[in-house]
């Protein structure tokens, strides 16, 4: 027959795993949700097969170098030719208005006429103003001395022609 040994009996099961508390039913729900939920975060997004292309396309447009392809004209052959100077653009020039139109233009100036008017009025005007009123004023004197048009004293002929009715004795030429 044989002999017990003197080490204790241990079984195979319990030496290879340390003793574990079994799980609940409601640990085991909990942890299968857990594995659920890391399972659906695996894989690539939504849409990334198109993503990544664009990725490749833009890598490559980078690389491109800009410098071919390009449709510049080079000059083979240095030439030192003489710059023309380009014409200064001139001023366009105004038809000259005769005298009369000129003066027909002043005299129908609606900026003038309301200046005139604040100035009758004893209405004060900025410098601006007052030079843009000394300055048509000035050309509409020298635009009537060229036409040989000159200012009356109106007062005096109607004084005149007062008079001249008076002597007349008619007293229905007066009115």
């Amino acid at each position: 027959m044989n002999q017990p040994s003197k080490t204790p009996h241990i079984p195979r099961n319990s030496a290879a795993k340390p003793k574990t508390k079994k799980k609940s039913r409601v640990e085991l729900d909990q942890e299968a949700r857990e594995r659920k939920r890391l399972k659906k975060s695996r894989g690539h997004a939504a849409g990334s097969r198109t993503q990544v292309s664009n990725q490749k396309n833009k890598a490559a447009a980078e690389a491109k170098d800009p410098r071919i392809g390009s449709k510049v004209p080079v000059a083979l052959v240095e030439t030192k030719a003489k710059a023309k100077p380009q014409p200064k653009p001139r001023a366009e020039v105004k038809p000259r208005l005769s005298p009369e139109k000129e003066l027909a233009k002043l005299e129908n100036d609606e900026r003038l006429d309301a200046l005139l008017d604040r100035l009758d009025g004893r209405d004060t005007v900025n410098a601006e103003e007052q030079a843009y009123v000394d300055q048509m004023l000035d050309r509409i004197d020298v635009l009537m001395d060229q036409l040989g048009i000159e200012l009356g004293d109106d007062k005096e002929e109607k004084q005149e022609d007062i008079l001249k009715l008076l002597k007349s004795g008619n007293p229905n030429d007066i009115f």
